[in-house]
């Protein structure tokens, strides 16, 4: 069993693509932990859609054994987490199972905005903090000027430094050193009774449910009978293990290690992250703190594209919600779609993903309605209503007010690309609260509206940028605005999958916008289809497709012009008659196309 001094608990923070996953690489690979025949690029994102995004979703966890310049054996937990501010939940989570965080920073790009945002976190649970420059072996790398922007930026001490390149696996034996000479040894009790926090948990076909927890007073052994303290429900521990990055069976965790336990527990709702794990018969008096819930900012409707396929989506929902704490949802119809799902997400890329993971692991094809956020609708009688979904606003007679959600966001820009990145922010109803410089860099703080930013502020600031401008954003309250609820009408009949809350000063051009798009993505029919925008009765915008047009007259040939008329009549009346029973069956593919809208 390792000393308490010789444990080191640690997270790699940074902001998107600053090299965390490849710096963890390296460091597996130099303390031997996997051999040069088993290693693979990005070892730690084990996740398809992780390996071709090239990003990190999930936390992972990996136990090193390294031995330093003076001799002594330390056993390293590692915990690589998300850059992308849509995990930002995961990145929360693993902070509280550690003591100490490598935060990278690239050293050619510098500080962004989410090294910010993850500094903070880290600083709010009360981390020691060891720089790392990394990629200092590219030739835009200015090493100097990174280091004195985070003195001035994020005002931790940057003169000690660390220049390494993960990629090339210059200065890794410097950062291991660094690690266990600079980070604090847990503190634990072993003869307390058990203690441990529940960081993760994941379905395993063969095992059940797999926790993932960080032991803080105690051990947790194989045979022991172990109770949650939230759920309240006990279980006997089947296996005992640590991640090296391969699942190893272990004896028992003692306090400061950080492994998995499994107990043959079969319900996903028995494991919360963030509970308190402890011994069934002498447990501790007091559950650890735990993690603030997370606050789901877009809402949308997931519904089968085969309605009988609602039950299997129920369970691949729950387990999904099993593996990510930050998600949520619950049962909800429509019309247009049947029976199906109102999800809370983190934002859209976090939507996306969730979308691709329920269509590749459990082979679900799914329909999703238009990204919305929760809107307070304050009626007459003074009563106040959440609502996630722009189909179920009362009618306008009833509503005294709308409040919408609003942000503080903070945009790191270069120079250069400064005035179309605060036109971009006017667009969205951006208010500016202040502008600063960081070097040739400007520090941006605006307050927007979280519905402006859910839909594609963050592509959109890519592509105005070329992809230098960094975003992070927090929700900061609900305010009063001038908000309106836009239908749309195929066919005259109103499809509530398409319905949305917008700004009256933005609706004209939104509903346009809308109309345009789905008259490219709807298939022509035999006769006309009138798409329309509308706020209430008004219609605002509108689109025809034309009806695709049999030769009816190809039969007539020579004789008199009354003929060739006569069978255009005839097909005039036939379709208006279509027009008026014909259903308008829009693809699913053109209804992802027109939620995935951009405003042109």
């Amino acid at each position: 069993m390792t000393d308490l001094k010789h444990i080191r608990n640690f997270s790699i923070i940074a902001h998107i693509d600053h090299g965390k996953s490849t710096l963890a690489d390296r460091m597996i690979q130099r303390t031997g932990a996997l051999s040069d025949r088993e290693m693979t690029e990005q070892v730690l994102d084990s996740m398809d859609i992780e390996r071709e995004r090239g990003i990190t979703i999930k936390a992972q966890t990996v136990r090193l054994d390294y031995t330093a310049q003076d001799g002594q054996k330390y056993v390293l937990n590692l915990m690589d987490t998300p850059g992308h501010v849509d995990f930002a939940y995961e990145v929360s989570r693993c902070l509280s199972a550690c003591e100490g965080s490598l935060l990278v920073v690239d050293a050619s790009q510098g500080v962004e905005a989410q090294t910010l945002a993850n500094v903070y976190q880290a600083i709010e649970h009360d981390h020691e903090i060891v720089p790392v420059l990394n990629k200092i072996d590219l030739p835009a790398a200015e090493p100097e000027r990174v280091r004195t922007q985070i003195e001035d930026v994020i005002g931790i001490d940057a003169s000690d430094a660390i220049e390494c390149s993960a990629k090339s696996g210059i200065g890794i034996d410097d950062v291991l050193e660094a690690v266990v000479t600079r980070l604090p040894a847990p503190i634990g009790d072993r003869d307390a009774p058990l203690k441990a926090l529940l960081v993760d948990s994941w379905y395993d076909a063969y095992l059940g449910v797999m926790v993932l927890i960080r032991v803080v007073d105690g051990s947790v052994r194989r045979g022991q009978n172990i109770r949650m303290m939230a759920a309240d429900t006990v279980h006997q521990v089947d296996k005992v293990g640590v991640f090296t990055p391969k699942g190893v069976t272990v004896p028992e965790l003692g306090p400061g290690d950080v492994g998995f336990i499994t107990g043959s527990i079969k319900e996903v709702a028995e494991t919360n992250v963030g509970d308190t794990i402890t011994d069934a018969k002498k447990g501790c008096t007091e559950a650890l703190p735990g993690f603030k819930p997370s606050q789901s900012v877009v809402f949308c409707g997931l519904f089968p594209a085969d309605t009988s396929e609602y039950e299997p989506l129920k369970e691949a929902l729950a387990k999904l919600r099993l593996n990510d704490a930050s998600f949520d949802f619950e049962p909800e119809s429509s019309t247009a779609l049947g029976f199906g799902f109102r999800c809370g997400f983190l934002g859209m890329l976090h939507l996306e993903i969730i979308q691709e993971r329920i269509n590749r692991e459990f082979d679900i094809e799914l329909i999703t309605t238009s990204p919305s956020v929760i809107y307070q609708v304050n009626l007459n009688k003074g009563d106040v209503l959440e609502m996630h979904n722009p189909a179920d606003l009362p009618d306008v007679t009833y509503i005294d007010h709308i409040k919408e959600p609003w942000i503080d966001a903070t945009i790191l820009v270069p120079d250069d690309y400064l005035g179309v990145v605060l036109k971009l922010c006017e667009d969205k109803r951006g208010i500016q609260t202040d502008l600063t410089y960081v070097g040739s860099r400007a520090m941006l703080k605006y307050r927007l509206p979280l519905n402006e930013v859910v839909y594609d502020f963050y592509d959109r600031l890519k592509s105005v940028s070329r992809g230098y401008a960094s975003f992070d954003y927090e929700v900061s309250g609900y305010e009063e605005s001038d908000l309106v609820k836009m239908s749309i009408l195929v066919n005259a009949e109103p499809v509530d999958a398409l319905s949305m809350l917008v700004h009256r000063s933005q609706a004209e051009s939104r509903g346009r916008a809308l109309c345009a798009r789905l008259k490219d993505l709807i298939p022509r029919q035999l006769f006309k289809i009138p798409i329309q925008a509308a706020i209430g009765g008004k219609i605002i915008g509108r689109e025809t497709i034309s009806a695709m047009r049999k030769d009816v007259t190809a039969k007539c040939y020579g004789g008199d012009v009354t003929r060739k008329k006569k069978l255009l009549e005839k097909q005039k009346k036939g379709k208006a008659k279509m027009r008026m029973y014909g259903k308008v069956e829009i693809p699913h593919s053109a209804f992802i196309a027109a939620l995935k809208m951009r405003d042109t």
